[in-house]
């Protein structure tokens, strides 16, 4: 059986509307679920590590106002400083009373104490340095995403090769965008300023 023209048009056009309603229930009700539900994934578990501030820091820290947590080390030759550094220009284009409560949780719990991150983040405004025993700080690695991994050196020092976005956290403590390593500064404070706005 031969088909008409005819035919091949309505299948055509069959085809395309099931395409796009494909479409239309992957982007309004199947991605924002898949989306919201990682998002649900970063962040929680059950790390229990001591602050700058002599607080500790647990799932329960990110909520009540939003927060940004950034993963580094004292000894980081580049990354963490310059973060910080760009940390502390979103903190001064907040103004005292919008300032995000940021946490600079080490990747190197072996030589960043408490007192040592005291002195590391000190010159950045509304940043707590957060340490662990190495156990919990695995545990935050996990619970974060977070990829950290100890590299040698040729001196039988060591460095840290790790993961550079900071992430944005909602008043709710819910995971709201990460930020790139030195991110254009308009599209940050736009993530930041929609995070602020609910």
């Amino acid at each position: 059986m031969r088909l008409s023209g005819k035919h091949i048009a309505i299948g055509v056009l069959w085809g395309v509307a099931l395409v796009a309603l494909g479409w239309f229930a992957w982007a309004r009700l199947i991605a924002p679920t898949f989306e919201q539900s990682i998002a649900d994934t970063i962040g929680p578990g059950d790390y229990r590590l001591e602050t700058t501030s002599g607080g500790t820091f647990t799932e329960a820290s990110l909520e009540g106002g939003p927060s940004a947590v950034f993963f580094g080390f004292t000894h980081c030759p580049e990354v963490c400083p310059t973060t910080l550094g760009d940390i502390a220009t979103w903190q001064e284009e907040l103004g005292p009373d919008e300032k995000l409560r940021v946490y600079f949780v080490t990747v190197d719990p072996e030589r960043d104490d408490i007192d040592t991150l005291r002195d590391y983040v000190s010159w950045a405004p509304g940043v707590e340095g957060v340490s662990g025993t190495p156990e919990e700080v695995e545990k935050a690695l996990r619970a974060f995403r977070i990829y950290a991994r100890k590299v040698p050196l040729g001196d039988g020092d060591y460095t840290m090769d790790h993961s550079a976005n900071v992430l944005l956290f909602d008043e709710d403590g819910v995971f709201f965008e990460p930020v790139g390593y030195q991110e254009d500064y308009d599209r940050v404070m736009d993530k930041i300023r929609r995070m602020q706005a609910g």
